[in-house]
């Protein structure tokens, strides 16, 4: 089947995560992802465990987070710090449409693969560049981790309950979010091409990204210039939306507007919460929260957790269990939705390993999983062949 992508080849010289997420998108959605690593060591992710995928003799050196963001890809061993390997890029680079790389700013400078090096011999390569501050600015030379990256930018002072720590996310969100901005960049800056005939950089940093989904409370700050604190799992702007302790277990409560507020007054057998002028309205619940939170929490821990679940439910109020990941993975919604799969791989004792699918649904193009996350290096000497041949044409 052919996807939306189908004819696309993108040059990968990035690793860890965020360029690979953005890549193995673009691969999911049919495009040629050829990922150059080094030779005998390949993206550092690679060895970023355990769990490593378990072979017949044991574990590989395939790690788990390694598989989370490179399907979909063919790997080529080529050392671009020597004059060979670089012009093997530039010879690539004639048979594809964008390059994405996340070297420091200028790190590419000395192996002639800037885009100031490539963009006239190439002028309709989209050459995409991440970095954790971006190629401008008095932190340009800082490096670019994800930590760094939710510290910086704010998520960290928003994150983790009132009186603890600041606390990160517990997956490599910047990254990841950043890894989603440049793929969505990349198909603007191909639009853009097709229409001029002009290729362009894009300069995409995780600190900035970081600061752009901030969303509602960045601007609430700009809006109010009042410093947000942490809330642990509660709501800037909506009560109550948060987790609460139930007689057994925890449970989500989202409730959205007012007539949502009435009917779970009901439900709890609180009516009187809902006629309260306190509470009545959303904005008077903003400013009342920490007494109504007190009052909820205590008639809340009385109940049972599968009770209210089911009430919210039969009462169309959000809210839900708090699912640990084997109730993820093993839920019938996921299977539904194909978001858990399983992918051929000549390293796993098993024959195959799982993965994470993607969330995108087209009715046409449907996303495609063609490759497993390559050994490094496995198709290098099909992609010079390849080369060899469009160089001879």
């Amino acid at each position: 089947m052919t996807g939306a992508l189908d004819g696309l080849r993108v040059l990968d010289l990035s690793r860890i995560l965020a360029g690979p997420t953005a890549t193995q998108l673009l691969g999911d959605f049919g495009a040629d992802i050829i990922k150059v690593e080094r030779p005998g060591l390949g993206d550092e992710t690679r060895a970023w465990g355990p769990p490593f995928v378990e072979g017949v003799d044991g574990p590989t050196q395939e790690s788990a987070y390694y598989l989370c963001a490179n399907r979909n890809k063919r790997s080529i061993a080529l050392d671009i710090a020597t004059p060979e390997g670089a012009q093997k890029v530039r010879d690539l680079l004639a048979t594809c449409d964008v390059l994405i790389e996340n070297f420091k700013p200028g790190g590419l400078d000395k192996y002639g693969l800037s885009y100031a090096d490539l963009k006239d011999a190439f002028p309709k390569l989209v050459y995409c560049s991440i970095s954790g501050f971006g190629q401008t600015g008095p932190n340009r030379e800082k490096p670019g981790y994800d930590l760094l990256a939710q510290a910086y930018g704010g998520i960290m002072s928003l994150t983790g309950e009132p009186e603890g720590e600041p606390m990160k996310t517990a997956v490599g969100i910047a990254d990841v979010m950043t890894g989603m901005y440049a793929s969505n960049a990349i198909l603007a800056a191909l639009r853009h091409r097709d229409n001029s005939g002009e290729g362009q950089q894009i300069d995409i940093a995780l600190v900035d990204c970081q600061i752009a989904w901030l969303i509602n409370e960045g601007t609430n700050y700009l809006t109010s210039k009042n410093i947000p604190t942490r809330r642990g799992n509660q709501h800037p702007n909506i009560v109550p939306y948060q987790v609460f302790q139930m007689a057994d277990g925890h449970a989500v409560v989202a409730v959205g507007n007012d007539a949502q507020f009435g009917r779970f007054c009901t439900l709890i057998g609180r009516e009187e919460l809902a006629n309260d002028p306190q509470y009545a309205t959303n904005a008077a619940r903003l400013v009342n929260r920490d007494a109504l939170i007190a009052t909820l929490s205590d008639t809340l821990a009385g109940l049972g957790r599968d009770w209210l679940i089911s009430g919210m439910e039969a009462n169309k109020i959000p809210g839900g269990p708090i699912n640990r990941l084997d109730d993820v993975f093993e839920s019938d919604q996921v299977a539904a939705r194909e978001m858990k799969i399983a992918m051929p791989h000549a390293s796993a004792a098993t024959g195959s390993v799982d993965l994470i699918g993607n969330p995108v649904k087209f009715s046409k193009t449907p996303a495609t999983y063609r490759r497993a996350p390559p050994i490094c290096g496995a198709d290098t000497d099909d992609i010079l062949a390849e080369l060899a041949a469009t160089q001879k044409d």
